[in-house]
């Protein structure tokens, strides 16, 4: 067994932290007080070769693997919460029109993808059906050569800010999720609403509501085949939560790594406050947990790369990623005092941030449930 990256991701690696640290940190928290997205910084992410790490190179992108994809994650977590969707949500996305849309789709989206020059959403999720995506009601009715769509989508990342969407509709009601396809659809069309919520954290990714009212949708614009667009997103969200447990654990370790500082400089009773065994044993405990789920992310990231199953591994990442990060979070904010209380430092932004994604792509009951079948057997039914 190898836990080694080769020369090529720790030099990307090493890329991305000064990056990161450099560029993005200082101004981490700038963007969500003034409630700005930085277009400029997800456009250079792009020339960094974030945006299109599963993009292949004939499109515009690096063709990366699952691993490297990772590291982006872990990195720009440090810096900017935010700004990890760059990598999040494109290899979700790039991967569903990589894989099952026309040459056509992949030409005209997917170097604009990957330069940055523009933001995909999935829109999956709605009022009615969240963790029950196959419970969703937005339809996609073929009328001559475009598909009329109908139907609200909640919940979605980038819904404010977004040039497209990969969007999930009903093209055959009777079947449930057996009769769900994927299209391709441009916020510019006529019938397309999007509107913003108040959210708690992550506001620069304008997360909200996608209103789609006799929206005309090229036929062309399908993705795969009709009735097949459950099975092509269900196989990305392995690859999602896999990411999103380590851009939570990004934004952890930076926030151990000021707290490390932090103790080891500031003095009470005469003493650094790293001496005390109530200070460093609660950083050791954090650093372990989050060391765990770090490698079992990577672990389940290899496993998608050699072509294997690594469904319990994504699940059991998304569970406790964003958990044992926001707990540690939520440590070093009480270790740093009052003062991390405020919003003059990054820890109260950070924590805000990494609870969201306690919720998005599959609750922690959610993934307790796919473990559950893998492990005890499929016909476990945990009601």
């Amino acid at each position: 067994m190898n836990f080694t990256f080769d020369s090529e991701q720790e030099a990307f690696r090493e890329v991305l932290r000064d990056f990161s640290l450099k560029e993005l940190l200082p101004q981490y928290m700038k963007w969500d007080q003034e409630n700005i997205f930085p277009r400029h910084l997800w456009e250079k992410l792009g020339q960094l070769g974030v945006n299109g790490l599963r993009i292949s190179e004939e499109y515009g992108g690096s063709g990366a693997d699952c691993l490297t994809t990772g590291i982006a994650a872990e990195e720009i977590g440090r810096g900017d919460f935010s700004l990890t969707y760059a990598v999040m949500l494109n290899a979700l996305a790039s991967e569903i029109i990589s894989n099952h849309a026309t040459e056509a789709i992949k030409k005209t989206w997917l170097p604009q993808i990957a330069s940055g020059e523009k933001i995909v959403g999935v829109a999956i999720t709605e009022p009615s059906a969240g963790t029950d995506a196959g419970g969703i009601l937005t339809t996609a009715r073929l009328k001559g050569d475009h598909y009329i769509l109908n139907g609200e989508k909640s919940g979605i990342s980038a819904a404010t800010i977004g040039d497209m969407f990969v969007v999930f509709a009903k093209t055959s009601p009777d079947l449930g999720s057996r009769g769900i396809s994927a299209f391709i659809v441009p916020t510019d069309l006529d019938g397309v609403e999007c509107k913003g919520y108040g959210d708690m954290g992550n506001k620069l990714i304008g997360r909200g509501s996608v209103y789609l009212n006799d929206v005309a949708v090229p036929k062309e614009n399908l993705i795969g085949l009709e009735n097949k667009g459950f099975a092509q997103v269900m196989n990305g969200f392995d690859l999602s939560r896999l990411l999103i447990g380590l851009q939570c654990v990004g934004a952890a370790f930076q926030s151990l790594d000021e707290t490390i500082e932090h103790v080891k400089t500031r003095q009470s009773f005469g003493k650094p406050l790293a001496t005390y065994q109530g200070v460093s044993f609660p950083i050791v405990e954090h650093y372990t947990n989050l060391e765990l789920i770090k490698w079992q992310a990577y672990r389940g990231l290899w496993l998608r790369d050699q072509g294997l199953k690594h469904s319990k591994e994504a699940s059991s990442v998304k569970w406790l990623g964003p958990k044992m990060s926001q707990e540690a979070i939520h440590e070093c904010m009480l270790l740093n005092g009052h003062y991390a209380y405020t919003n003059e430092m990054p820890l109260e932004q950070r924590l805000r941030d990494v609870i969201g994604l306690e919720i998005g792509d599959g609750t922690a009951q959610a993934n307790k449930f796919v473990i559950a079948r893998e492990i005890i057997g499929k016909d476990f039914r945990p009601y």
